[in-house]
């Protein structure tokens, strides 16, 4: 028996989210299915770093599985994308240690969020960002990132109905935003995040931009430990789950 470990990107506007549930096309399904097809018939169960939403996608995705196959690493990757469907890529796939696991060793995470920031929405782009048309302060937003980084008891930015209890402490090492054409992109690195935390940060962060609030009342929403003080929850569209870092097993 071998552990395999895959980093996958997909794309997020067919599926309803990673975590396999009853109705619903989901990523942990066809991934599933397509290594069944591998071993047989029989079911192998795949670990993820995380679970995303409906809509959402990732760029850079870490799960797990264990397997009896003796593949090369290389063929590992060529035969996943063989049998998964168009919207799904396996960018690597490599043999690791037993006790690797894709969600306990995770040291820190990037998500991505993308506005397409113009006076007219492009059709084309309306899967993977969220159209804004209003001005937006830019400079603005990056002081309030600044304001976000370290570590807080994020409830403010965490969604009402969620299965998270008790602490909701996170530490945020980098917040950034920054112009790329006709985008603004948002990054977030983290040890970990709740619930819907990265779009709603979007959502206060906006309002920041568009002169709603001034950058130095995101202290005061941390502080208020209330959902209710922060913004809306951007849209799952613009969301990407960029990156995933593992502490160093040497």
């Amino acid at each position: 028996m071998q552990r395999i470990k895959c980093v996958i990107s997909y794309d997020g506007k067919a599926f309803s989210g990673y975590q396999v549930q009853p109705n619903g096309r989901t990523v942990q399904e066809a991934f599933e299915q397509a290594l069944s097809k591998m071993h047989k018939g029989s079911s192998i169960r795949v670990t993820a770093s995380g679970r995303t939403d409906a809509g959402v996608h990732a760029q850079g995705q870490v799960l797990h599985f264990d397997t009896n196959l003796t593949i090369p690493d290389e063929n590992w990757q060529r035969a996943l994308n063989a049998l998964l469907p168009e919207d799904i890529f396996v960018r690597y796939a490599e043999e690791v240690a037993a006790d690797f696991h894709a969600r306990y060793d995770v040291v820190e995470k990037e998500y991505r969020y993308v506005i397409l920031a113009s006076a007219q929405p492009i059709l084309f782009e309306r899967h993977y960002s969220y159209h804004v048309s209003k001005p937006i302060d830019v400079e603005a937003i990056q002081a309030a990132c600044k304001l976000v980084e370290g570590k807080h008891d994020f409830t403010s930015f965490c969604a009402t109905k969620t299965g998270v209890k008790g602490d909701k402490t996170r530490t945020i090492y980098q917040a950034m935003c920054w112009k790329e054409a006709d985008k603004l992109i948002f990054s977030f690195r983290g040890s970990g995040f709740l619930y819907n935390m990265v779009r709603i940060l979007v959502g206060t962060l906006l309002d920041v931009g568009y002169k709603k609030n001034l950058p130095s009342d995101i202290v005061k929403i941390i502080d208020a430990k209330d959902r209710g003080a922060a913004g809306k929850t951007a849209p799952p569209q613009g969301l990407f789950l960029w990156n995933v870092v593992y502490r160093d097993r040497q």
